[in-house]
């Protein structure tokens, strides 16, 4: 019979996942939200070039255009979009195209898809203006006098995502400015108040907004001056909790160099998309809503497409699958479908074919238990549904609480497959936020693990995992680890294997210790390794060349600059001397040229060998190996203390033995 994976594969146009946003939310929608104030656009010191200005309002622009080319490539179906506030320039869009936005808010690019002629008037611009700073200033006139309101900036970002993006694509507002207190004149309160509004009334329509804050000069930026009391958590809360956390600023970037502000919005410019959301049971008739998220993803290339020559224009074509019959080569429906194994020795593949219509062939005897008894000479076939059973164990989709477990009970080598991240979702059951955070809060305290029946996809298997719970951490300056729990893939008996320990040259313990003193000058900051900061480099020079090819570019291959190269030159000059000393005294460690000899290897005896010292084979015989020696290593062993070396090699290894426990 053939293999059982083999046979119980379904098609991949099944319906695989609980959470239908995996497939609603694969268009991103991002709206630039730039200040235009004189701030923005005083000029200063370029710090890459020489003799040259630039301004904040340069950099933002150049922010914008750098994620449009990036996404153009990775994302073509996304959409960008352009306002810019505090600028006296009128928007020219029609009644008949959209609603009109606030007085002094200017709409330069509306919600669109990506395409590399809306880039390149971008491009021009920042050319022109890099030419002649001036350029941005006629092109977008400063308001002189007051500013404008952010309830006025927010709901213009309201009307303008309602008019121009897809509902069921993913909303954010990337807020760039360096002023931290908008409304310092008379009345202060009462915008603050009008901005709060409005900026729920952004958030409940699914749109998210992520600050850029630009921290310049010796004035700073002081985010609890008006934006701490204003900006909101991602996730919608209860009002209660919203008055309770006014005061705090979450998902904040504060920009200390405005350099820095394309490198942050790399980190944000993919949105977070929920791989499942399923209901989370923690007791009989008591549930709450989770999303899962993964925390570890492979960047591929972009696939393929086909276009065909349509009325003299190229248009993407779309392929479908179909079933026919072998014979007349009619289509098959889909339903009528049924898998089965092929019978014999031989068998590989499994047998597929269309149900039978006839009665007369189709006798089925109902054993106990609800099985189907096949008549000799038959093949057993399935349905879709059956094999989907099989498979689910006619679980449905969700996540099950069985118990919990001291955290020391989880070992490292538990963790076969990377870890998902869940989180809790009001959406689905209210008061899932307020019932989550007193199990992970709970658990942290008495160092607890929760054991769990997870079946995330219709179409996956049932697993046990374990549930890590993950306390808060970071600065209001740094990246934050949200609090969650680290949903974790057990293994079952046949997931482990006896892996061969292996042992070459040791060192001893001084030399150990000694290494540490140039690890630790080589060690990343933070301790942490930033997956974002080191891209793929066969993905990105592929990507730039395309990207290239899109705007018509030359490339120059000699301009790829490969970010996981290490950087020689600085490693050995915080640490080069540190490590040629270890080095020097690592060859002058007598210890180094004993070889442990890999387990099950067979060794011809030579006269090269070097003889064991006492310490490894003190370590063979704490470890059960001492029957891996050889006969005459054991011999020269028990000849240096003094005792016996006549009988069999086992009455040498119980010697040998009882010498160490004596000694």
């Amino acid at each position: 019979m053939a293999p059982y994976d083999d046979w119980n594969a379904l098609e991949e146009e099944e319906e695989e996942l609980q959470d239908a946003s995996m497939f609603d939310t694969k268009r991103d929608v991002i709206l630039f939200c730039i200040d235009c104030s004189e701030s923005m656009l005083e000029p200063y010191d370029d710090p890459k070039y020489e003799d040259v200005k630039t301004c904040h309002l340069f950099t933002a622009l150049e922010a914008a255009m750098q994620i449009q080319k990036k996404k153009i490539i990775v994302g073509p179906n996304d959409s960008v979009g352009i306002m810019l506030f505090n600028t006296t320039r009128r928007s020219e869009t029609n009644r008949s195209e959209g609603s009109e936005i606030k007085k002094n808010t200017f709409l330069f690019q509306p919600i669109s898809p990506l395409s590399a002629p809306k880039i390149q008037e971008l491009i021009q611009l920042l050319d022109a203006a890099r030419e002649d700073l001036d350029e941005l200033r006629k092109t977008f006139p400063p308001l002189i006098t007051g500013r404008v309101p952010m309830g006025d900036v927010f709901t213009s970002c309201n009307w303008i995502i309602r008019d121009g993006a897809p509902k069921t694509a993913s909303k954010r507002v990337f807020l760039i400015t360096d002023e931290d207190d908008p409304h310092s004149n008379v009345g202060s309160k009462q915008l603050t108040i009008s901005a709060r509004t409005t900026l729920i009334d952004l958030t409940q329509a699914g749109v998210t907004v992520e600050p850029f804050f630009i921290s310049a000069g010796e004035k700073g930026f002081n985010a609890s001056k008006f934006y701490s009391s204003i900006l909101l958590p991602t996730d919608l809360e209860d009002e209660e909790e919203l008055q309770k956390d006014a005061s705090i600023l979450p998902e904040s970037i504060s920009i200390s160099r405005i350099e820095d502000l394309l490198s942050q919005m790399r980190f944000h410019e993919v949105p977070k998309r929920a791989q499942f959301s399923v209901p989370f049971q923690l007791a009989d008739g008591f549930t709450i809503g989770i999303k899962g998220y993964g925390l570890v993803t492979e960047q591929k290339k972009g696939t393929y497409k086909y276009f065909a020559d349509v009325d003299n224009e190229l248009k993407v074509a779309t392929s479908r699958t179909i079933y026919a019959e072998e014979g007349n080569q009619k289509e098959v429906d889909k339903t009528k479908i049924v898998y089965g194994p092929d019978l014999g020795m031989g068998a590989s593949k499994p047998e597929v074919g269309a149900a039978d219509d006839d009665e007369d062939n189709d006798e089925e005897i109902t054993g106990g238990f609800g099985a189907r008894v096949v008549k000799a000479g038959q093949r057993p076939f399935f349905t879709a549904e059956d094999i989907r059973s099989f498979r689910t164990l006619g679980l449905e989709p969700g996540i099950k609480l069985l118990g919990f477990k001291d955290r020391a009970e989880l070992q490292l080598e538990d963790n076969v497959k990377h870890s998902q991240f869940i989180y809790p979702d009001e959406m689905s059951y209210s008061g899932s936020k307020r019932t989550f955070s007193a199990l992970l809060k709970s658990m942290i305290e008495k160092g607890k693990i929760g054991i769990a029946l997870c079946l995330t996809r219709r179409n996956a298997s049932p697993v046990f995992c374990a549930l890590l719970p993950q306390e808060e951490k970071g600065e209001a300056s740094d990246w934050d680890d949200p609090a969650g729990f680290h949903l974790i893939q057990l293994p079952f008996a046949d997931d482990i294997r006896a892996a061969a320990i292996e042992e070459s040259m040791r060192t001893s313990k001084e030399m150990k210790t000694a290494a540490l003193a140039w690890i630790d000058k080589l060690t990343m900051k933070k301790g942490t390794y930033e997956p974002d900061s080191f891209p793929n480099p066969a993905l990105a020079y592929h990507n730039e060349q395309l990207q290239a090819s899109a705007f018509r570019e030359e490339y120059d291959p000699d301009s790829f600059e490969d970010l996981t190269e290490p950087k020689v030159d600085a490693m050995h000059k915080r640490a080069g001397k540190l490590m040629k000393d270890w080095k020097i005294a690592l060859t002058e460690d007598p210890s180094i040229n004993v070889v442990v000899p890999a387990t099950g290897q067979k060794r011809k005896a030579t006269n090269q060998d070097v003889a064991l010292g006492e310490a490894e084979i003190r370590s063979m015989c704490d470890n059960g190996t001492l029957a891996k020696l050889r006969v005459d290593q054991l011999k020269d062993f028990l000849k240096s203390k003094g005792e016996s070396v006549s009988g069999k090699k086992a009455d040498l290894v119980d010697r040998a033995s009882d010498w160490f426990g004596s000694h």
